[in-house]
């Protein structure tokens, strides 16, 4: 992938845009759901609680796709693809907890994570974090 498509995916997926996340039940019926996310590190690092439909699929089945997509053409590239296998990261870490924070600071800002619910998502011994590590990125 040449450097240009390169900056242009790295400035697509730096936007608050909602992602949306498919993975599949133990039967293959897929799974889809919207989802913040954050891009760091050649990872997407999403939040979820453990009770999720999308976890309890992830734990049985890792392998996903993320689509984030700009609901009209700004110019260049309008959507990107990614997909790959999840790594599933519980517990009260301090870089688990650090990285949730920046995902919801993405989102809210510095004056909206400080409210109540936001705090108690963080705080959350239910909450952890979805990485998914692309094997594959495709854009259009």
């Amino acid at each position: 992938m040449d450097a240009e498509r390169q900056k242009k995916i790295e400035a697509l997926l730096a936007k608050p845009t909602l992602a949306r996340l498919a993975t599949a039940s133990p039967s293959g019926q897929p799974h889809v759901v919207p989802v913040w996310f954050l891009w760091e590190e050649g990872a997407a690092w999403i939040s979820s609680y453990q009770s999720t439909r999308k976890v309890k699929d992830l734990r049985r089945n890792p392998k996903c796709a993320l689509i984030v997509d700009l609901p009209k053409s700004e110019g260049g590239i309008t959507a990107v693809l990614l997909e790959g296998e999840v790594e599933l990261l519980a517990g009260s870490r301090p870089e688990v907890h650090a990285c949730i924070e920046r995902l919801y600071l993405k989102y809210l800002g510095p004056k909206g994570i400080l409210k109540k619910e936001p705090q108690e998502w963080l705080n959350s011994p239910e909450n952890l974090l979805i990485k998914l590590t692309p094997k594959k990125v495709a854009s259009w």
